[in-house]
C-alpha cells in the first residue's frame, strides 16, 4: 500500500478495500476491541415467514399478519419466502451490482460525493475523509421512486444496470407496500393506515459492496446501526449480516437461505408503534475469501412528510414516547454526525 497507512483516510481509488489489499488491515480501519466481530459468531434465530397465501382473503392471511407482528415485536427482523419476486429478477439485480463495482475507478468516480442529500452518490466507508474510523465497503446509493424520475440519473455502465436494477426496484417496492400494510394491520390500526403516504413515499436503493478483507476480525463493513426507514428489504449475495439481540446484548449471524429476502423494521415504524415494535440494530461483517454484495431497498414516507406515533397506540399505560421526524430530518442528522460513534437517529427521537 502506498502512502502513510496510519493516516485517517485514503483518497478514493487508493482505499484498502478498493485496491484489494491482501496482507493486512491499515490502522484507520481497525475498530475498538470491544466492537470487533467474532470470527465464529453464534447463529441468530430469525423467523422465516412464508408469504404463500398472504395475498388471499383467507384465514392464512390473518395467520401471516400475526406472524409478522410477532416477529416485529420480538426481533424487529424476519426473512420471507414465496415473496413473489422471481429469482431471475433477484439474480439480475445482484449481477448488475457486481458488474458496477468491477468498473474502473474513474467510471465510478463520476458519482462520487460526500453530500448525503444527493439523490445518486458513490462512496467508500461512510463519509469519505470525515469519519474517524473507515469501513471496508464501497457503495452506490440512488433514489428509485418514481423510477421514471430517477433511472436516467443512475449509472449508464454497466449497460444492463438501469434495466436490471430498475426491474428489481419496482418489484421490491410493491412487496414493501404490502408488508407495511401487514405491519400496520398487526398493530391493530388497519392495513391501509399508511398506504396513501407510502404510495407517495421515498424509495432509496443502497447497493453495498464488501470486498475480501485480509483480517476480518479487525474491521467492519458497516458499524452498528438501525435504519431510519419504515422498513428495509435486503437482498444479499452471501451471508455477512449480524443482528444484535437486545435481550442478552450478543451479536448473532443471520443464516443464509437461498431465495429469501430479509425485512428490517426501521426507526419510523418504532415511532409509529410507540415502541411496541423496535427497529433492529445490525452491522455488516467481512469475509476473507470473497466479495459480498447487498442491496438494501429502504422505504419511507415522503422527504418532508413527518412520521408520528399513531394516536390509537397512546394511552395512560403507553404515553407517547417519540417525537415526529421526516426523511430529511434523518439526512440532516447523518450530515452532522459520525455513525461510528454509536449514537443512532432513533435516540434523538425518544422523549425521555
Amino acid at each position: 500500500m502506498e502512502g502513510d497507512e496510519s493516516s485517517s483516510s485514503f483518497p478514493m481509488g487508493e482505499t484498502a478495500q478498493e485496491k484489494g489489499l491482501s496482507t493486512h488491515v491499515p490502522e484507520c480501519y481497525v475498530i475498538p476491541t470491544s466492537h470487533r466481530p467474532s470470527l465464529n459468531p453464534e447463529t441468530a434465530y430469525v423467523p422465516v415467514i412464508d408469504l404463500v397465501g398472504f395475498r388471499d382473503s383467507s384465514s392464512r392471511r390473518s395467520v401471516t399478519v400475526n406472524d409478522i407482528g410477532n416477529a416485529c415485536r420480538r426481533y424487529g427482523f424476519f426473512q420471507i419466502t414465496n415473496h413473489g419476486i422471481d429469482q431471475f429478477v433477484l439474480d439480475g439485480a445482484l449481477s448488475s451490482a457486481f458488474d458496477f463495482f468491477r468498473l474502473p475507478t474513474e467510471e465510478k468516480a463520476k458519482f462520487m460525493s460526500n453530500d448525503v442529500h444527493k439523490p445518486v452518490r458513490y462512496g467508500t466507508s461512510l463519509k469519505d475523509g470525515v469519519d474517524k474510523i473507515q469501513f471496508w465497503r464501497v457503495f452506490l446509493k440512488h433514489y428509485a421512486y418514481p423510477l421514471e424520475d430517477w433511472v436516467m440519473s443512475w449509472p449508464e455502465n454497466p449497460p444492463a444496470y438501469r434495466e436490471q436494477m430498475g426491474r428489481y426496484a419496482v418489484e421490491v417496492r410493491k412487496l414493501a407496500l404490502e408488508i407495511t400494510g401487514a405491519i400496520t394491520e398487526s398493530l391493530g390500526i388497519g392495513a391501509k393506515y399508511l398506504s396513501n403516504k407510502m404510495e407517495e413515499g421515498m424509495q432509496v436503493m443502497a447497493v453495498n459492496c464488501y470486498p475480501p478483507c485480509p483480517q476480518p476480525g479487525l474491521a467492519l463493513g458497516l458499524p452498528s446501526h438501525s435504519d431510519y426507514s419504515c422498513l428495509t428489504i435486503l437482498l444479499q449475495s452471501t451471508s455477512g449480516l449480524e443482528i444484535l439481540d437486545t435481550e442478552d446484548g450478543k451479536w448473532r449471524a443471520v443464516p443464509e437461505l437461498k431465495g429469501t429476502l430479509q425485512v428490517h423494521v426501521g426507526d419510523h415504524v418504532e415511532v409509529l408503534s410507540n415502541g411496541r415494535y423496535k427497529s433492529v440494530v445490525h452491522r455488516a461483517t467481512l469475509r476473507k475469501e470473497r466479495t459480498r454484495i447487498s442491496i438494501a431497498s429502504l422505504h419511507s414516507l415522503g422527504m418532508d412528510e413527518k412520521m408520528e406515533t399513531a394516536e390509537e397506540l397512546v394511552d395512560e399505560e403507553h404515553p407517547k414516547g417519540y417525537k415526529e421526524s421526516s426523511f430529511r430530518d434523518f439526512l440532516n442528522f447523518l450530515a452532522k454526525n459520525d455513525l461510528a460513534e454509536g449514537k443512532g437517529f432513533i435516540e434523538t427521537l425518544k422523549i425521555q
